[in-house]
């Protein structure tokens, strides 16, 4: 485990914030407007599964891959040249019209995130003290979602009046504040570095594992879990609005940002209590109870009579998403070596986008033979029977971690053996950056 040894830079994270939220607008501003672009010419639950498919089997797919390249390549590097190739492909898929052709260019979008994503979570650990990474995580994390809250409202404003193209242009200009992070943020990962010495020599890092973590296994397994058992709500939720309460694009995208300001409000409250909870154990526990609180507010959202009574609900929803984000993210911070923090994000995410992908899958099939409303309901009741699975394992882990000798976790759990769905977030849209 590594932080900064000196002073916390703030102004690089600062950096990262502004670049995860201008990214992130555009980003989702693109998602929802594909999303209404398909439902409002006729199509099914299936092709807004297959375009959301699209947008997350790379980063699955690319994990392996992609996670060695932000640990062994110049973090700049991979911003600058990264950007410039979203920017390109989003222009191109403004202009677009074969389905075919949207679909290959979402997930070449998407294979350009599996890159940035991992670099950038990465890099803020290295920004920042120990005891400052909570806040710098929450700074960065409501940038992201405050991108998010704005980038579905702003595309039920575009699409209804301009149609598809203009978000996606303005998607495309957005991935030129990676680019401009890349230049400016002075902290950097990758390239080649010397190894620790010990005793005089040159000794190579320790290989890390996930699986070598029962921690981390337990927490990167229990939130998968969760998330395919409640993923089909981000194919589902389209329809449930618009065609079982009748409500407009407008009040479409307003009504799912109500999620993503809970994940703000979340993350500040959190933050603070994260600071506090130095035993990693209780951090585990805590995250898996926050997930619980998110499919009781899915299961409570199938009673409704009115889009707008979502509103509160999924607002306490993404309080408890946002808070079980910074545990997670602090989690795998703790107890992965900074030379693998790369590989480390990128399995974390691959993990969750998978499971994100299963859900995805079956709502597409589900709709086609049943109504959005016990859809909604039947995804909250899976996911609170799969949090209450969940608890015996994760009590099981954290009684064998706090029995393990001192020094064989955190720092030594690369020896001994961290997203979406947001990409680690349960948020009801398409994965961001």
């Amino acid at each position: 485990m590594s932080f900064t040894p000196g002073s916390s830079r703030w102004s690089d994270v600062w950096l990262v914030t502004a670049a995860r939220g201008i990214s992130a607008c555009g980003d989702f501003l693109a998602a929802s407007a594909l999303t209404l672009a398909l439902q409002s010419a006729g199509a099914g639950g299936l092709a807004v599964s297959w375009l959301l498919l699209a947008a997350t089997l790379p980063l699955v797919a690319l994990a392996p891959l992609t996670g060695r390249l932000a640990d062994r390549v110049d973090s700049r590097l991979l911003l600058v040249v990264t950007g410039f190739a979203q920017a390109g492909i989003c222009l191109a898929l403004a202009y677009a019209g074969h389905p075919a052709l949207v679909i290959a260019l979402v997930a070449l979008l998407a294979a350009g995130l599996a890159v940035t994503q991992p670099v950038l979570s990465a890099l803020v650990p290295a920004m920042v003290r120990a005891d400052d990474l909570p806040r710098a995580g929450a700074l960065v994390q409501t940038a992201g979602t405050l991108g998010a809250l704005a980038g579905p409202a702003l595309a039920g404003l575009l699409v209804g009046g301009f149609g598809a193209r203009v978000p996606l242009l303005v998607d495309a200009a957005s991935y030129l504040a990676l680019v401009a992070a890349g230049l400016l943020i002075r902290t950097r990962r990758g390239g080649r570095r010397p190894a620790p010495v010990v005793d005089g020599g040159l000794t190579p890092s320790p290989a890390w594992r996930l699986r070598r973590d029962p921690l981390l296994v337990v927490m990167v397994g229990s939130l998968a879990a969760v998330i395919a058992a409640v993923g089909a709500i981000n194919v589902i939720e389209v329809f449930f609005i618009r065609e079982t309460l009748h409500s407009s694009t407008t009040v479409y995208g307003l009504v799912t940002g109500s999620w993503t300001a809970g994940i703000v409000i979340g993350s500040w409250i959190f933050a603070r209590i994260a600071r506090r909870l130095t035993d990693d154990g209780a951090l585990l526990g805590a995250g898996l109870a926050l997930l619980g609180g998110c499919c009781l507010a899915v299961l409570a959202s199938a009673a409704v009579p009115s889009a707008w009574l979502l509103v509160p609900i999924w607002l306490a929803g993404g309080v408890s998403n946002g808070g079980d984000n910074v545990f997670s993210n602090l989690l795998l911070a703790r107890r992965v070596p900074e030379a693998a923090r790369g590989r480390a994000y990128a399995a974390f995410g691959a993990a969750v986008q998978g499971a994100g992908m299963a859900g995805y899958l079956a709502g597409g099939l589900l709709l086609e033979v049943a109504a959005p409303r016990p859809l909604v309901a039947g995804c909250g009741v899976v996911g609170v029977l799969v949090v209450a699975a969940a608890a015996l394992p994760v009590r099981r882990a954290v009684r064998a971690a706090r029995f393990t000798a001192p020094g064989a976790s955190a720092a030594g759990s690369a020896e001994a053996g961290p997203e979406v769905a947001r990409g680690g977030e349960l948020a009801t849209s398409a994965p961001s950056r």
